[in-house]
């Protein structure tokens, strides 16, 4: 579905936050081989170049399975007029990068984006190398090529080393083997997959009404019907703080009874506009099948 879109349109470019060579980077060419990756500086950038039509797709990461949810991306949902067509999950392996021929021991200091330095805490500290923040993992190993420093390295992707010419000096340094990161990748084009023959998650914002139990009422259509909640997140907002906004994902296509049902009445229980639907896609093998399975979106 993406693919079509994309060979089909003005542009066979698919945006993401970061430098190249980012693990954003790594998600694109590996999800959409035939696309053109594309970088932007923010996440807002990213998602108004689709919107704008210089990119087809954009790709967003939203959690990790060490350092949790990545909150940026929640506070342009309910703006975005863009649609979820498709999940990525992508291994993040990190590694330590240099100047060639500097060595490990040669190493003081490593930049990276702070999360990037969280998830490889151990290895830095056995190794006795300080960590320095940076805004992003590639951009870091770009700035460790241009300053010539041999006692400052960074923690950046494989790919980034090969394009700005360092040498891995250690590889899968993050202390869990289970780093993962979820992408949603947008559209201006809403999906349309098959819920008789596809697997179907949907995506969706709604603020509920400011009353005792207007949470547990606007849910339990859910439960009445069977629909399984998969992700459900609060955010306050407002001057005072008095009423959330919540992010759900759910399995099934709205064209399924029991999702239209629960949904319907998620809609009596929420503030007249505030359901706001995001998406309908096919949920990706990595869920049911682990690493072994494809993951690109649709296999």
């Amino acid at each position: 579905m993406a693919k079509a879109r994309a060979r089909g349109g003005a542009s066979n470019t698919i945006a993401f936050q970061g430098e190249p060579g980012a693990n954003s980077d790594m998600a694109c060419r590996a999800a959409f081989p035939y696309m053109t990756p594309a970088g932007y500086p923010t996440f807002e950038a990213a998602m108004a170049a689709v919107q704008a039509g210089k990119a087809e797709l954009a790709m967003i990461p939203v959690e990790n399975s060490v350092a949790g949810r990545v909150a940026d991306l929640h506070s342009l949902l309910p703006h975005t007029k863009l649609k979820i067509v498709a999940e990525h999950f992508q291994r993040v392996e990190h590694c330590l990068v240099a100047l060639p021929g500097v060595p490990l021991k040669g190493v003081r200091t490593a930049k990276s984006h702070v999360q990037a330095l969280a998830q490889c805490r151990s290895f830095l500290k056995k190794h006795g190398i300080q960590p320095m923040v940076h805004a992003d993992t590639a951009g870091a190993a770009r700035e460790v090529a241009e300053a010539g420093d041999k006692h400052v390295g960074a923690i950046a992707s494989s790919l980034a080393a090969r394009i700005y010419g360092l040498k891995v000096l250690a590889r899968n340094i993050e202390d869990a083997d289970h780093n993962t990161t979820r992408m949603l990748v947008f559209s201006r084009e809403q999906a349309q997959p098959d819920w008789r023959t596809v697997k179907c998650m949907t995506a969706f914002l709604f603020r509920v009404k400011s009353v005792p139990a207007a949470l547990y009422k606007a849910l339990g259509g859910f439960a009445t019907n069977g629909v399984n909640i998969v992700k459900l997140e609060s955010y306050l907002s407002g001057a005072h703080f008095e009423q959330a906004q919540f992010y759900a994902e759910v399995e099934g296509h709205p064209a399924q009874r029991g999702l239209q049902l629960a949904l319907e009445e998620l809609d009596f229980f929420s503030e007249k506009g505030e359901l706001k639907m995001l998406g309908t896609f096919p949920t990706n093998p990595f869920r049911n099948r682990g690493w072994d399975a494809p993951t690109r979106p649709g296999t």
